[in-house]
């Protein structure tokens, strides 16, 4: 997945239903309001709940478009 896809402008947060940021590499979507992680499995984004992972301050901290501190 890359950050140009028509597509990251559709999809959103299974459990909040916000907006989810792209990471640089594209193998992962987050949201950064709920500090979860969603994995892109061969170009296809793992949007249930159960496929959120806690996402570490690292992580987001890397996001593009998002402040070094949270």
């Amino acid at each position: 997945m890359k950050s140009d896809d028509p597509l990251l402008r559709l999809l959103v947060c299974p459990l909040d239903k916000g907006p989810l940021v792209l990471d640089e590499p594209g193998c992962a979507l987050y949201n950064p309001r709920l500090r979860r992680r969603y994995p892109v499995v061969d170009g296809i984004p793992q949007l249930l709940p159960a496929s959120g992972e806690p996402a570490s301050d690292e992580e987001l901290a890397r996001l593009p478009g998002r402040p070094h501190t949270l």
